[in-house]
């Protein structure tokens, strides 16, 4: 079909070309517009910008807020916030290499203090035992040697002290027990320290597993007397029964 031209001449042929091309432009305007909202529909109403305050106004990307340009309030902050989910092996393997790490990677910054200080305080409690532990041999092994100008369990006295004036099998005896005293706390040091090690390594493990564990706050128990079958008697036994719901 062939598209009759308007005239120039005419005034009220100019007023009806004019009104044919504005009514093109709405529905052009409309067409956009409803495919506008298709898209943003397809892709989930994404926010255009969701890094603003809380208590601000935001335009949605949805039909309605396209085309009225509707202002909506913003969602809560935790609304936004991306749920947070470790991965345990990862914090595990964090944990393995630099004790402390897993825990920061969980998000448990208060548990940090507490494996550091279990591991300072160890490894100086094993430094101080192993020091403590050589003087000791050193000594006790020059009191049982033949040799007189080994004498260096004459440290531990002061220099007014004379050497006739010691009982040497008291000393002796003396030696060797804080010998072995030392060498045990000094040995349940290292054993604490791979404990503790240890248990940071799980712990990591464990609080990334069950970081998303549902606890409910009405935990509720019930307990009252139970009827229980013996099957050492033909009468039953009384005692009593507990069931926890959660």
């Amino acid at each position: 079909m062939a598209m009759r031209q308007c005239p120039k001449s005419k005034t009220i042929v100019n007023t009806g070309c004019n009104t044919s091309h504005m009514a093109m432009k709405r529905a052009l305007a409309l067409m956009l517009g409803a495919m506008l909202a298709l898209v943003s529909l397809a892709q989930g109403n994404v926010l255009l910008d969701r890094d603003i305050a809380s208590g601000d106004t935001i335009i949605l990307s949805d039909s309605t807020a396209l085309l009225t340009g509707t202002t909506l309030k913003s969602p809560q902050a935790s609304d936004l916030a991306v749920k947070f989910n470790p991965n345990p092996m990862r914090a595990m393997w964090l944990s393995a290499l630099c004790p402390g790490a897993g825990q920061i990677y969980n998000r448990r910054y208060w548990k940090l203090p507490i494996v550091i200080g279990a591991f300072v305080g160890l490894t100086y409690g094993t430094s101080w035992n192993n020091r403590m532990l050589n003087d000791y041999s050193k000594a006790y092994r020059d009191i049982t040697d033949n040799d007189p100008n080994t004498r260096s369990y004459m440290d531990f006295y002061p220099p007014t002290v004379q050497e006739s004036d010691l009982d040497k099998t008291w000393l002796t005896s003396t030696l060797k027990s804080r010998k072995d005293y030392y060498r045990r706390y000094r040995d349940i040091c290292i054993i604490g320290i791979a404990a503790v090690y240890l248990l940071n390594v799980v712990d990591a493990y464990v609080d990334a597993s069950m970081m998303h564990f549902d606890v409910s706050p009405d935990l509720s128990m019930d307990w009252g007397p139970a009827v229980i079958d013996n099957q050492h008697s033909r009468l039953p036994s009384i005692g009593l029964g507990c069931h926890v719901n959660f």
